[in-house]
């Protein structure tokens, strides 16, 4: 992590850590769909992975705000490891296949729903609760991402392949939302507990 400046507000280092990187990895998974969107031929489904990088784009914004609210500085060492990270998964999409960028778009996805809970159990630990709503529907729209992408996966033959070698898929998730029972904001401190 960079150091932090004596200005920051924040007195709790794994959220102010989670932030930064939070906010870099949203322009990984920008350009990433960037990549993934040009590889595919449909219409419908170029548009769809569209729509999401630009609610990544988004989720980098709003991370910022927060940041900056408390004087938090931006980490170099991770935006110029997730521009890498996001440029190289960009390119591989069109030499890679079809399944794979969608099999790992929603397992990244999978992953980052629980960054934005997460976030919100550090504030409240902190007992900040401003901020909840924001991290709450961030966290949501992430589910939203990795559903679309394991629809679009579903039923095909290397799933459960994939499935049983990088554990996520159909059987397993990296968090706990289900967008068919989900809890209220007032509960949303019920996710990710694990």
């Amino acid at each position: 992590m960079d150091k932090q400046s004596s200005a920051c507000k924040l007195p709790h280092p794994k959220l102010v850590d989670l932030l930064q990187r939070a906010y870099s990895a949203e322009k990984a998974a920008a350009f990433a769909y960037q990549g993934h969107a040009d590889s595919v031929r449909d219409q419908e489904s170029k548009m769809a992975i569209h729509q999401i990088e630009l609610d990544e784009w988004n989720h980098r914004k709003e991370v910022f705000k927060i940041m900056s609210h408390y004087q938090i500085s931006i980490s170099n060492k991770y935006e110029i490891q997730f521009y890498c990270v996001g440029k190289i998964i960009s390119y591989s999409c069109y030499i890679i296949g079809w399944f794979m960028p969608y099999y790992f778009a929603g397992k990244l996805e999978s992953g980052n729903v629980c960054e934005y809970f997460r976030m919100l159990h550090y504030f409240h630990e902190l007992k900040i609760v401003e901020h909840d709503e924001i991290l709450y529907e961030m966290g949501m729209k992430e589910k939203e991402h990795e559903v679309y992408f394991l629809e679009k996966i579903k039923g095909k033959r290397m799933l459960p392949f994939f499935e049983k070698v990088f554990s996520w898929g159909l059987m397993k998730s990296y968090n706990d939302v289900d967008l068919e029972h989900k809890y209220s904001l007032e509960d949303a401190e019920k996710y990710c507990k694990k």
